[in-house]
This record gives structure tokens, C-alpha cells and sequence, in this order.
């Protein structure tokens, strides 16, 4: 009875504070990540110079009154749309080339990343399962690590080939009008925050895996005061082997 009071209690070890200040590093970067992701506004072009083309993200762009030169038809291209709308089905090969589609699939591959990591560090933090997190925690930790620093990798790429094609002649038109936008600057500033989430959850991961042997000593209490619970040596010997 007093060893069920004793857990009751929380006599477990809390979530480090290398951990806690990764968790919030990662959530910064992934409201910056998402804002990115989902802003039409990775370029545009300057207000003075009235251009037909206004700005663009991922996956939207927004013209006034704008003829696609190569189109046999006329027809004025005016308003924002999703990139696969109806309304861009005519210039979409030309609204979307190749590099555009690689930079499009780092950042969903980054975004995805980056939130199943703060899922992994949720779970940490709030110590739900108890007996897994305890028993896990290191290799989580060190899932989330990847997780994070993959995410900035991919950010840095996909930032990496829009800027270097952003000016491009063959694709947008008048590309002196144009500027790199503030979305393109929070993708630049996510994978840099990225970048130092992964490096405190990598110490945290080592930290966690040095003191792992305490964790394991703790669920095995918690085991015995489980109902029914019979100390055979059997029963410690094969639960001594998925702690490890």
C-alpha cells in the first residue's frame, strides 16, 4: 500500500528541462513551418511596378488581369487560386515546373516530421503511458531528434533550390519585379530553429540513455505492486529483457 502511495505521489522522474526547451523550440518552428506551408506569399513582386503577377506560395497564386502569352486562347487570369484549382488547369505545367515540385515535397516532408516529433515530445512531457514513457523514453527522445533534425535538412533544401530559382526567367514573368516574401523568410527561420531543437533533443537523447537503468528499476516497481503480481524468477528474468 505505501509503495502504490509512493507513485501516486509522482516519485518518477519529470521530463528534463532539455526536453521541455526542445518541445517549445520545435512548436516555434513549427507555427513559423506551418504559416510557410500554407501563405501565399513566398514572392511577390513590388507595388509600384503594377505587375499582372502579385504574389505566389506553395500552393496558391495571385494575378490581376493576367494573359498567359503561350495560351492559343485568350483569357484573363484575375484573383487568387489554389495552384490546383480549375481556374490555373490550363498553366498549371507552367505555374508548377519540376524544381517548384521538389522544393513543394521537402516542406510537407518537413512539416509532417516536425509535428510527429511534438507528438513524441507531448507524450514525454506529459508522461502518458507512464510505464512506456519510463521504459522508452531515450529512444523517443532520440526519434524526436531525427524527426527534427531530418525536418531541417528538408527545410534547408527546399529553401536552398526556391531561392536559387526564384528569379528564373522561364517561369515567372518581369523577375527584377519581384522580392522574396515573408513566408520564404519563416521557412528560412523554421529550419534554423529546427536545426537547434535537434541539437538540444541529440544531448537530451544521450542523457536519457545514460540514466535509463534507474527508469527500468522504477517500472519494475511498478510492476510488483500491480495486482496479482508474482515474484518468480522466471517472470523478473524475461521483464529484465525488454528493458534493456
Amino acid at each position: 500500500m505505501a509503495a502504490s502511495t509512493g507513485v501516486e505521489k509522482n516519485e518518477y522522474p519529470k521530463a528534463s528541462n532539455a526536453l521541455v526547451f526542445g518541445a517549445i523550440l520545435t512548436y516555434v518552428a513549427s507555427l513559423a513551418l506551418m504559416m510557410a506551408f500554407c501563405s501565399p506569399y513566398w514572392i511577390e513582386s513590388y507595388p509600384e511596378t503594377h505587375s499582372s503577377f502579385k504574389n505566389m506560395g506553395l500552393w496558391e497564386y495571385c494575378f490581376k488581369e493576367y494573359t498567359y502569352p503561350y495560351y492559343q486562347f485568350p483569357r484573363t487570369f484575375d484573383g487568387c487560386h489554389n495552384i490546383f484549382s480549375e481556374e490555373y488547369y490550363v498553366i498549371r505545367e507552367w505555374l508548377v515546373p519540376g524544381w517548384l515540385m521538389v522544393v513543394q515535397a521537402f516542406v510537407t516532408l518537413a512539416f509532417i516530421l516536425t509535428f510527429f516529433s511534438l507528438v513524441l515530445m507531448s507524450l514525454e512531457i506529459v508522461r502518458w503511458p507512464l510505464k512506456g514513457v519510463l521504459q522508452y523514453e531515450w529512444i523517443m527522445t532520440r526519434i524526436a531528434c531525427i524527426c527534427t533534425g531530418i525536418s531541417s535538412v528538408f527545410l534547408f533544401l527546399g529553401v536552398t533550390i526556391f531561392g536559387a530559382n526564384a528569379y528564373r526567367r522561364d517561369w515567372l514573368m518581369y523577375p527584377k519585379f519581384n522580392v522574396l516574401s515573408w513566408a520564404y523568410s519563416l521557412a528560412v527561420v523554421a529550419f534554423m530553429i529546427l536545426g537547434l531543437a535537434g541539437f538540444v533533443l541529440h544531448r537530451d537523447a544521450k542523457r536519457a540513455y545514460e540514466v535509463r537503468s534507474e527508469a527500468k528499476n522504477l517500472v519494475m516497481q511498478m510492476e510488483m505492486q500491480e495486482p496479482g503480481f508474482q515474484a518468480a524468477p522466471h517472470h523478473r528474468s524475461r521483464s529484465l529483457q525488454g528493458y534493456i
